[in-house]
């Protein structure tokens, strides 16, 4: 749910809203992290495109593709490397802190440390003029942007009068899409965590959610159910908030006055869950009934990546002196 609500639902808008968006299933990014044992990715991969599918992402309006398919990215990767300064990246605070976060991994590795590289070039490959990024995130978008304007610098063409902006840039600066995200807490109030398993999840059936929901944490302080409670020290009337923000006011005024109980709120919040996941769950078990389909889905994605993709990337060839064959290279020496 935490990912619906800081991911999927924004990606969800921006599709109807009729952008032209391109979601990446980010397989090299999780062997920065996960090189020494990549056993789960494949299983990763598949829950995370079933997940977009089953939430409402359309691949009749949208791409999704696979990193790894689409081998510009390391291609820009490496380029990009070429321009961008070591400090950049050991002053990255995100850096500093998941080096922490992930003490029982190796993950002081040059992949590691270039992950921003990385994600730039899968950014700045399709030329991409927003990005939606959640605000731990940002470090690693100004660096984008920061790789951005020093490859035009150095190779977008003549500066305009007056400003520092070259005539001809390669790649746009591409601005942050944020979107206001409420925090959810994980059902027993501590931070959402798979590791501690604590989380409602998209796939899950309404029996378990209801199960779920009924061990959710609330008021403390509300010892029986003629007690007045306090919703803003209850985590289910949080959620009423954001998952049945329609009754909210109402379950939070019932839970005030003691003329609702905990158990009928939770029941409230179930039934709200279960309804906003169940065209989730009847997506999903469509798809996960056609795995052709999806193969074509993403073959199409990848398809139609790589032809954006080879587009940047004759520009930036043609900028950098490279050549496309060796026939153009003795062409040129030979003249």
């Amino acid at each position: 749910m935490g990912h619906y609500l800081g991911a999927l639902k924004t990606w969800i808008r921006l599709q109807e809203e009729g952008n032209d968006c391109l979601f990446m299933v980010a397989d090299w990014h999780a062997l920065t992290s996960d090189y020494a044992d990549p056993s789960k990715l494949r299983d990763n991969m598949r829950e995370s495109v079933l997940a977009w599918l089953a939430a409402g992402l359309d691949p009749n309006r949208s791409t999704i593709f696979v990193q790894s398919h689409v081998k510009e990215h390391a291609e820009l990767a490496l380029l990009l490397g070429m321009f961008t300064p070591l400090a950049w990246l050991e002053r990255n605070p995100t850096y500093k802190d998941q080096v922490v976060q992930l003490a029982n991994k190796d993950v002081e590795t040059y992949g590691f440390l270039g992950y921003p590289v990385l994600m730039a070039a899968d950014i700045l490959l399709y030329r991409a003029e927003g990005v939606p990024v959640g605000e731990d995130q940002l470090p690693h978008l100004e660096l984008a942007r920061e790789m951005a304007r020093r490859v035009n610098f150095y190779h977008g063409g003549p500066i305009e009068a007056g400003t520092n902006r070259p005539l001809n840039p390669i790649f746009p600066e591409p601005e942050p899409l944020l979107s206001p995200v409420p925090k959810l807490s994980g059902l027993d109030g501590r931070k959402m965590s798979k590791s501690y398993d604590n989380g409602i999840y998209l796939d899950d059936p309404a029996d378990v959610v209801d199960k779920k929901v009924r061990s959710m944490v609330t008021d403390t302080t509300r010892i029986r159910k003629s007690d007045p409670g306090h919703p803003e020290n209850c985590n289910v009337c949080h959620y009423q908030t954001i998952f049945n923000a329609e009754n909210a006011e109402q379950l939070h005024d019932g839970c005030r006055t003691a003329t609702i109980g905990c158990i009928d709120n939770k029941k409230a919040l179930a039934q709200a869950l279960n309804e906003m996941l169940e065209p989730m769950r009847e997506r999903r078990a469509y798809y996960e009934a056609r795995p052709d389909e999806v193969l074509q889905i993403l073959e199409h994605g990848n398809k139609r990546a790589r032809e954006e993709a080879q587009k940047t990337m004759a520009v930036l060839r043609e900028r950098l002196h490279l050549t496309d064959s060796v026939a153009e290279f003795i062409g040129q020496t030979v003249g």
